[in-house]
């Protein structure tokens, strides 16, 4: 296959007017990023090459002489896909197959193509069949002549009979719509799960990050698990959930997510609003940044953008931690100078260098985690008859029980609250704000 980065020069200013970021995406990083992407469904690469251009062309993206040179090309190393980093109308599509003489595949494709590979769970499932039909939907012009015969109808009545492409296109909307009822099914039993959950005092932590920047690495390092983590794009998709153990010995619910990436198909982000419930849902959601990678601040730029289309503010210091991976990539002085960076940052913007390979800064990260959950909840004392055990076991079951003693029969304990409960706490136990010794 052949993988082409037809990308925009740069304009005057220092916008590339098609990267939706504010921070110019350097070319070759992109057109590794496409091969990446490629290579992470098993494609052979038999060329890379980068096509700038300077408009767009209604009909096949990129100018006539580029055209030429692409077909040239693909007929010389035998190509039988060509995929294009951009995203392409069913129109330009066609006529560059035509011109081609290839299958040609766009960017929203080639993701499709790996999250219908990687999806496992069936909600993963429906969500990326849903949004292939989608994109399907929006393909079906008369490319092939199958699609211009018709179907005869029955009787007198039947007229000319519908066309084959109108056939697939109400083929496509049944499916579509039995998709859409499966996932509100779905979505309803996930809501039950997590009403569960809520009635347990343990928060949710959710991981976020560009795709391959350690989310899945730092999850087994945080919780011991074995999430597959591998150094590929996509290479997690189904979200998992794992208890987390914090500093304190309280408890917390650790989220890994699929991993976002620019220019993210919008199809995609809509059907996968159900996983990333979990990340809309989170006390504290940590943006994983690989800080090694050449264009680590593009990548930020894009993951913000996936965030606010989520209708969460990246800006929030009180509930998003930036962790900075990988500082294992760098040597001594160049760590120092990472740190300084990191030091000279605003106090409500701090950044947590880890390496999720090594375990490095990870003590550091779980505390800070810890200190973002407790300022969202309040510290109460109180004192319970021991034989009172339905009180006990409600403490238990509605806050995180930080000590527990027990004098002259009575059980002195410290717990902690969310706000939604400390009235019922004060009022039922006659608790009263905890001070420290």
């Amino acid at each position: 296959m052949l993988v082409v980065g037809p990308y925009l020069r740069v304009r005057a200013g220092g916008a590339d007017a098609q990267s939706e970021s504010h921070v110019v995406r350097d070319a070759e990083a992109r057109l590794d990023e496409a091969a990446g992407l490629a290579r992470a469904i098993d494609l052979v690469i038999a060329d890379a090459i980068i096509a700038p251009i300077s408009q767009i062309r209604p009909a096949t993206y990129i100018g006539k002489g580029k055209v030429e040179e692409i077909a040239a090309l693909a007929k010389s190393l035998d190509v039988e896909l060509v995929v294009m980093d951009c995203a392409l109308a069913p129109i330009q599509q066609r006529n560059l197959e035509k011109e081609l003489h290839a299958k040609v595949l766009d960017r929203t494709g080639l993701i499709l193509e790996i999250f219908g590979r990687r999806a496992k769970t069936k909600e993963g499932s429906l969500q990326v069949e849903l949004a292939h039909l989608n994109y399907q939907r929006s393909r079906l012009v008369r490319s092939w002549t199958h699609l211009e015969r018709q179907r005869g109808g029955f009787g007198f009545m039947g007229g000319p009979g519908e066309t084959q492409i109108e056939a697939d296109r109400r083929l496509i909307q049944e499916r579509i719509s039995k998709l859409e009822s499966e996932l509100k099914k779905v979505q309803a039993t996930r809501r039950l799960h997590r009403a569960g959950r809520q009635r347990v005092p343990y928060r949710v932590v959710a991981l976020v990050g560009y795709t391959n920047a350690g989310k899945s690495t730092l999850f087994n390092r945080l919780t011991r698990a074995d999430v597959q983590a591998a150094d590929m794009l996509f290479a997690t998709l189904d979200p998992t959930l794992r208890a987390l153990t914090l500093p304190h010995g309280g408890k917390a619910m650790l989220s890994d997510t699929v991993g976002f990436i620019s220019n993210l198909p919008t199809q995609l982000v809509a059907a996968f609003r159900a996983t990333l419930e979990e990340v809309l849902e989170a006390d504290v959601i940590l943006h994983v940044r690989d800080i090694s990678h050449e264009d680590a601040e593009a990548q930020q730029s894009d993951v913000d953008a996936v965030l606010r289309q989520l209708g969460i503010n990246p800006d929030d210091s009180g509930r998003i931690i930036e962790v900075w991976n990988k500082i294992d990539r760098y040597d001594a002085e160049q760590r120092e100078e990472l740190l300084n960076i990191a030091a000279r940052r605003p106090e409500d913007h701090p950044a947590m260098l880890v390496s999720a390979v090594s375990g490095e800064g990870v003590d550091a990260l779980l505390a800070a985690i810890e200190e973002r959950l407790a300022a969202k909840r309040t510290t109460l004392d109180l004192s319970i008859d021991a034989a009172d055990g339905a009180g006990i076991s409600w403490l238990h079951r509605n806050s995180e029980v930080l000590t527990k003693e027990l004098h002259d029969g009575r059980f002195d304990m410290t717990v902690r609250v969310d706000e939604t409960k400390r009235d019922i706490v004060v009022n039922r136990f006659d608790a009263v704000p905890h001070h420290a010794a």
